[in-house]
């Protein structure tokens, strides 16, 4: 796979489809440990996880294509019954429940931050807080669409949005600091 990128995968330069392969691989393992990561919230069907933070920091790190590439085999395996979405759980069922609108936002969110993270926005630090909160934005778009459809509306946000609002904050920055950190010490003085 031969794409133009300027994300953080263009420092690591697999010499191999197999060394690509196991570097995607890796990435896919990345994701589904943070979401492993999960909080259930008594009053709302969406739990808090490490989804978003993993969905962010593969798209920076590997780009448009591969990033993207990522999150979508990592949404197959849930739909195939592997247990690699919030807390171990799985199912096409998923994405026609509450959380539905979610995976499927972190897919657009992949493309979209993989696209900044390809024009560079992974190497500073305001940028990249730019391009995660736009990614965040995104996936809650999904998310509180598609939770409108199974919900009342007038509870959407209090159980879609504010209480996931502190942990989309601290995920956000983390995820900012991370590869811009990076390329800061890869590539000393640029």
């Amino acid at each position: 796979m031969t794409t133009r990128t300027a994300a953080l995968y263009s420092l690591i330069k697999p010499s191999s489809r197999v060394a690509e392969a196991l570097l995607l691989v890796a990435f896919n393992a990345l994701l589904v440990l943070c979401s492993y990561i999960a909080i259930n919230v008594p009053f709302s069907p969406v739990p808090i996880t490490g989804q978003t933070f993993g969905i962010l920091v593969v798209a920076m790190a590997l780009g448009r294509v591969r990033g993207t590439a990522v999150v979508l085999a990592y949404l197959a395996e849930g739909a195939a019954g592997l247990p690699v979405f919030a807390g171990g759980s799985a199912g096409v069922v998923k994405f026609l429940g509450p959380t539905g609108g979610y995976l499927m936002g972190f897919l657009v969110a992949a493309f979209v931050v993989g696209y900044l993270a390809d024009r560079g926005w992974d190497k500073r630090y305001i940028t990249s807080v730019a391009a995660m909160t736009l990614g965040t934005i995104i996936i809650f778009a999904g998310g509180l669409t598609w939770l409108s459809t199974l919900i009342p509306a007038s509870t959407v946000l209090t159980m879609g949005l504010y209480p996931f609002i502190p942990g989309a904050l601290i995920k956000i920055a983390l995820a900012s600091v991370i590869l811009p950190s990076v390329w800061k010490f890869t590539r000393p003085g640029r």
